[in-house]
Parts: structure tokens; C-alpha cells; sequence
């Protein structure tokens, strides 16, 4: 595949509820709703899809996967992808990166480019 991600400028409205459902799963709620906070107002940084996918300890999903797959067609179709949500891993308490909403649009990217840089907002977790 030759085709190039472009990424939007900030996230869909609808990543954040995404991110706050999968978060849920892992902390309280007053600490999901700061973390939600966090990520709205946090700049956005860049860095590599296999970089992204080393720090959270995820696999990479295949191209068949139906999100994987949606993504790269929206790529091959110049639509834009929105920028990925991040909690910062801490190697002090051995707790890896936490993609909160955007693990297959990594994957996208890194089958077209694991060197490309993606667009992420991250937020830290309250007790790193």
C-alpha cells in the first residue's frame, strides 16, 4: 500500500467518551473524568506508530481487522484520521503506555509506515 495517512487537527468529539469507557475499566471514575479533562486540554505531540505500540505493549492488529481495515480505506481515500488518546506508562511502576482511543488507527499507520509520526494527545495518570 503507497497510499499516506493525514491526520486531522484534533480529535473527533466522540473520542473522548471512547476513551473514558476504556478507561473506566481500569480506574474511578473521579480519576477517568480528570484524565478526560487532561486529554482535551493537552497539546498535541507526535511520535512513532512503533514506538506507540512498544511503550503500550499492544500488538500490532492485522490488516484484516475490520478497524484496520476501515482505517486504510479511509486513507486510500484521503479521508483524515483522528489523532490518538494517550495515558503516559510509567517504567517506575512497570505500567505500560495506555492507548485509550486509537489502537487501530496505530496499527493503520504503522502497516503503511512504522516510522510515521502520528498525532496523539497524552495526559498523565494521577499517581505517576
Amino acid at each position: 500500500m503507497t497510499a499516506k495517512e493525514h491526520w486531522k487537527s484534533e480529535p473527533e468529539d466522540h473520542d473522548y467518551p471512547a476513551a473514558a469507557s476504556y478507561l473506566s475499566l481500569l480506574l474511578p471514575q473521579p480519576s477517568v473524568d480528570a484524565l478526560v479533562a487532561e486529554l482535551r486540554a493537552a497539546p498535541i505531540g507526535h511520535w512513532k506508530a512503533k514506538d506507540l505500540l512498544r511503550a503500550s505493549g499492544l500488538g500490532l492488529l492485522p490488516t484484516d481487522n475490520p478497524h484496520v481495515s476501515s482505517d486504510l480505506k479511509k486513507v486510500k481515500e484521503g479521508d483524515k484520521l483522528s489523532p490518538v488518546l494517550l495515558v503516559r506508562g510509567s517504567l517506575d511502576r512497570s505500567a505500560p503506555l495506555q492507548i485509550a482511543d486509537g489502537h487501530h488507527r496505530i496499527c493503520a499507520s504503522y502497516h503503511l509506515d512504522e516510522d510515521a509520526d502520528i498525532p496523539c494527545r497524552m495526559a498523565s495518570h494521577p499517581t505517576a
